[in-house]
Parts: structure tokens; C-alpha cells; sequence
């Protein structure tokens, strides 16, 4: 399965933001100004036109911790709590463990930080582990969603939105005096990025760390040990791979992390909630602005992507452009 085996975005969507080459909507999205890098992984904004009748079923799967402020558009989730349902509003999302059946109807408008490994405990919060595959209110980390609702000028572009974001967390930062994660978990995270295929032992000791000590922090960080880590990782590598927005030069190396093709069809079942061919088939918008973000920070990580530069899965990308009334 390829790209050109794709089918069309359901022509019911339209990006106002992105556009990849097989037409699915992508994020603005770009990594944080340098001195917010030890917190914030990545801001984004989405935003995508669809009749008011359309419904749109879809599913978000993310490693770490997202704010996400909705705009517009009314939406539910099915957490590990159960179904949420949510329009103008904001929620802190925790890591997942898998895919989250999300569903959207209408328009939607959604601007957000996507936070580092273990970054939501040192700003006040919960850890990874208490916020997997939940929806919590993001005032536990000192972000009222009213005030942050209040930061977006209708008139002003996704830029703009993104600078807004990283001011309020920059003073948020100073205020709660927050010290950078552990850097174990910000090694921990680049490596899966690198080769997820890589053993835990294999890490701990690349790093001087006894086993024990990596495991209890990846499992405060993540949410989940780290074994299971690196199997999410490889899981939305290849899921990037199949909706179009990895480097194609990686196809052959990504296929080889798994042993055959049961290999793969049984652990991207069990994490993303059906088949590599289903995947595929399937019109996956939501999913993919979650793994272009994704796989646009992995490359820059790896140093395969400068900061700013549009990735290789890129059409086009609006520039300053008005963005829709909110």
C-alpha cells in the first residue's frame, strides 16, 4: 500500500491552512521558539471547512500531551472515561495508548501546544501516566481556556495564533518557576524517534542508566513502560508512511522493524483499532494532522529536517494569510 493506492479526501473537507499532495488537510504547525524547546515539542493551528451537516468519524493518536483549544466546530471523544462532547472550548488531552475515536461535525478551527515527555507534571500538572487516554481541564496547569479563547484575534493568521500561544506559555513558565523535564525522557524520546526497533536494554545502557531507573521514568513521562513506547512509535511511523506524510526514502526501513506482515498487521490492529489495508482505505484527516505534526518534529529531532523548512509530504502552505472568522 502506497500513497498512490490512496483514495481522495472525502471533497466534502477543505484545508485552509495546508494541503498535502493527495489533497488530505495538514496543520500550520512548527516547533517552539528555542527557549520554550525544553517544554513545548510543537503549535499548531488547524483548520478545516466542511458543510454543517457533514459528520466526520474519525480518531486522533498522539505520544504526548496536547492543549487544544477548539474555535469552532463541535466534537466528541471517547476517552478512558467515556464519551466526551465539547464545541467552543479547551481540554487538555493526554498521551494515548492508542487510537481515540473522535468525532466531528461541521467546520472546525483548533489552535494548540503539543508539550514534551514529562512537561505537564514540571508546569504543576498530572503526570503522563494519571492523563492516559483522558481529556483534563487545562486550568491544572495555571491555562484558564477562557483567557486563552480570548488570545486569538479573528483577524490575525495562524503565525500570529502561534506567537500568542508561546507568549502566554512563556509567562506561564516564569511564573511557576518550571524547571526543563528530565533529560532522560527528552533522550529517551529521541531514540524511539531514531529506531524504535531498539531494545530497552540496548537504551539503557547507550545512556548509563540502570533499567529499573529508565523504566519508572519512561512510565511517568510517557504514561505507558518502554517497551510499549517504542512499539506506539513504530506503529505511527508506519501509519505516517501509509496516509502520506513521512519521507518515502524510509519506506523499505520502516517495513523491516517488523518481522512479516502478521507482525504488522496484528501490532498496528492492536494499537491504531483496525488493519495497515483498512487504514488506508479509509479517509483519515484528523489522524493525519495529528502524524504530519508528529513526523515534521521526528525529522527536525533528527536533524533530517531544518527548522522552517517545509517537510517533503507539503503542497503548499498558506502564509499569513486571515484566517477564518472565529
Amino acid at each position: 500500500m502506497n500513497r498512490a493506492q490512496m483514495p481522495a479526501l472525502n471533497r466534502s473537507l477543505a484545508a485552509r491552512s495546508a494541503v498535502a499532495r493527495d489533497g488530505q488537510p495538514l496543520s500550520y504547525s512548527r516547533a517552539p521558539a528555542p527557549d520554550l524547546a525544553p517544554w513545548i515539542a510543537r503549535v499548531y493551528v488547524s483548520i478545516v471547512a466542511a458543510p454543517e451537516s457533514h459528520v466526520l468519524s474519525c480518531g486522533l493518536f498522539c505520544e504526548d500531551p496536547v492543549l487544544r483549544i477548539q474555535l469552532a466546530g463541535d466534537w466528541m471523544a471517547d476517552s478512558a472515561d467515556g464519551p466526551i462532547s465539547s464545541g467552543r472550548g479547551g481540554f487538555l488531552f493526554g498521551p494515548n495508548a492508542r487510537r481515540m475515536p473522535i468525532e466531528v461535525r461541521g467546520s472546525f478551527t483548533s489552535a494548540g501546544v503539543t508539550f514534551c515527555p514529562g512537561a505537564v507534571r514540571v508546569l504543576g500538572g498530572m503526570t503522563e501516566h494519571a492523563m492516559l487516554d483522558r481529556l483534563t481541564d487545562p486550568a491544572q496547569i495555571g491555562i484558564p481556556t477562557g483567557d486563552w479563547i480570548a488570545l486569538f484575534d479573528p483577524e490575525a493568521g495562524p503565525e500570529e495564533w502561534c506567537r500568542c500561544m508561546e507568549d502566554a506559555l512563556r509567562a506561564r513558565i516564569d511564573q511557576c518557576g518550571a524547571l526543563p523535564p528530565d533529560p532522560v525522557s527528552a533522550w529517551f524520546e529521541r531514540a524511539g524517534y531514531a529506531d524504535p526497533s531498539v531494545s530497552v536494554a540496548q537504551c539503557a545502557d547507550a545512556y548509563g542508566i540502570e533499567i529499573k531507573r529508565l523504566e519508572r521514568i519512561v512510565r511517568r513521562d510517557f504514561g505507558i513502560p518502554p517497551k510499549q513506547v517504542l512499539r506506539r512509535a513504530r506503529a505511527l511511523d508506519m501509519a505516517s508512511h501509509l496516509r502520506g506524510v513521512a519521507d518515502s526514502d524510509e519506506a523499505e526501513e520502516l517495513m523491516l522493524r517488523y518481522y512479516d506482515q502478521s507482525h504488522l498487521i496484528r501490532d498496528f490492529t492492536a494499537l491504531i483499532g483496525m488493519s495497515p489495508r483498512q487504514f488506508v482505505a479509509r479517509p483519515q484527516p484528523l489522524m493525519t494532522l495529528c502524524l504530519e505534526t508528529r513526523q515534521s518534529r521526528r525529522l527536525e529531532m533528527l536533524e533530517r529536517l531544518a527548522p522552517g523548512q517545509a517537510p517533503p509530504w507539503f503542497d503548499r502552505v498558506l502564509g499569513r494569510g486571515a484566517v477564518q472568522a472565529i
